[in-house]
């Protein structure tokens, strides 16, 4: 195996991040001839745990994907090395999407059993995408739905205090970090610790001192001082190293003996929120920075707690999730054309039924707050049709009709959106479930479907 970067996954062999059976389909689909048009959903059954909305984000990773999607010369000789045929593999070698691509743009809310986006092509071409589509969308959903939780908690009960991610050494790679850095950002975070993400996203970067910094100078003072020399008034001094108060008290005589106005001073651990009390009487006006075990819940007891905070660094919990590492996202077949139209489909297994057929979801609003989606077929009349139509069309024919925002556009999103979704449905425990109808109609075919395939099932013994 060639090590090409540091996370093995390059343009070159990017094709390959995809589960085996999809590229065996592709080969049978190829071989037998079949290759009709097929609409794929992705969506989530269930929303995790405590969680009333989730905030959709890494459309943008995936739509680079789709439309950089290219075979080359070491994929397919990897292929053809594990068995797929010359003939399936010249007709990889000549692959491109010219399907279409429907999706909530990012920083909208979504809620379960809505698609977060539909690709619409021959099935090979939509097969394909499957593992990566999931994989990118379901991760950064995920991570900017626990900042948004995050944020959330500090637009009701803060001071507008920052959130800067400390994740990546804890992330699940580094593919992983930089993700949640972004993903981060959307959710409403102001910054990332993560040099290369601020590179490659345009998120803003922060950073201070390691305790290593402390430790590696015979006195705390010393430590201080040589800082304060180097940064100035941008210096912010970690003050738990040794003691915490007594840090904070050195930290004050060595700004004012080096007539320097500190920038802040980080607490990393210990009781944060009595020990942000003590350190305000030594400090008054100084801010200050709380990081180690910091979460949405964490933030909450802080506040609730009378601590005295000017930004968070969450980290762990951040890029892992922590009290909810998961999203189940899911890509389905719900159409397949047959005898030239589209043919609603579905599963039938139990605890997994999908409703058929391509989507539109419509996002209503009362007195300027979100008041309930409603599920429909694409194409059909919802009742009063009023309100925000939430997918919209990012492909057609293989080419981008819709320009993707900037980061900077989808944190403003995200932000708008979470305002508008009344508060019992963005509780931190036990939020009331959003209203997610699904319209008549679809309600009706999907009854109508499912009947007729259990007939087939009972007639024909299938």
């Amino acid at each position: 195996m060639t090590e090409t970067t540091f996370g093995y996954v390059t343009a070159e062999n990017l094709p390959l991040f995809t589960d085996l059976y999809e590229l065996r389909m592709m080969q049978g689909y190829y071989n037998q001839e079949h290759n009709p048009k097929a609409t794929f959903s992705l969506f989530v059954r269930d929303l995790p745990p405590n969680r009333g909305y989730m905030v959709a984000a890494g459309l943008e990773q995936a739509i680079h994907y789709i439309e950089t999607l290219s075979f080359g010369e070491r994929t397919l000789e990897f292929l053809n090395e594990h068995g797929f045929d010359e003939e399936f593999l010249s007709h990889l070698a000549e692959l491109a999407f010219t399907g279409e691509v429907r999706a909530m743009p990012e920083g909208t809310l979504a809620f379960a059993n809505e698609p977060l986006l539909e690709v619409t092509a021959p099935i090979m071409q939509a097969q394909l995408l499957e593992t990566v589509l999931i994989n990118q969308i379901g991760f950064q959903s995920l991570i900017a739905t626990k900042a948004s939780r995050m944020r959330d908690v500090i637009d009701r009960e803060g001071d507008g205090q920052q959130l800067v991610d400390f994740g990546s050494r804890r992330a699940h790679g580094t593919d992983a970090g930089m993700k949640a850095a972004r993903a981060a950002y959307i959710g409403g975070f102001d910054g990332t610790s993560n040099v290369a993400a601020g590179e490659a996203f345009g998120v803003p970067i922060s950073g201070t001192m390691a305790h290593s910094w402390i430790q590696s100078f015979e006195h705390e003072r010393e430590a201080f001082e040589t800082f304060v020399d180097e940064y100035g008034d941008e210096s912010v001094l970690l003050i738990d190293t040794y003691d915490t108060v007594n840090g904070a008290t050195v930290a004050a005589d060595v700004a004012e003996t080096n007539d320097v106005d500190l920038r802040g001073v980080r607490l990393d651990s210990g009781d944060l929120a009595a020990l942000s009390r003590s350190v305000d009487e030594v400090l008054p006006g100084v801010d200050q920075f709380i990081s180690s075990g910091v979460d949405e819940y964490a933030i909450h007891e802080f506040f609730e707690r009378d601590g005295v905070g000017a930004g968070f660094g969450p980290g762990t919990a951040l890029v892992t999730s922590t009290d909810a590492p998961k999203v189940e996202g899911v890509y389905k077949l719900v159409a397949v054309e047959r005898d030239g139209r589209m043919e609603p489909t579905m599963k039938l297994s139990t605890g997994k039924v999908t409703y058929p057929g391509a989507k539109r979801v419509r996002r209503l609003e009362s007195d300027g707050q979100y008041a309930g989606d409603v599920v429909g077929l694409r194409g059909e009349q919802l009742p009063g049709d009023s309100g925000e139509d939430v997918l919209q069309t990012v492909i057609e024919g293989g080419d981008r009709v819709l320009e993707l925002p900037d980061v900077e556009t989808i944190r403003t999103t995200a932000s708008t959106h979470r305002q508008k979704l009344p508060e019992r449905h963005r509780r931190l425990d036990d939020p009331e479930p959003y209203d997610v109808r699904i319209s008549d109609r679809l309600q009706s075919e999907t009854s109508e479907l499912e009947r007729a395939l259990e007939s087939r099932i009972r007639d024909r013994g299938e």
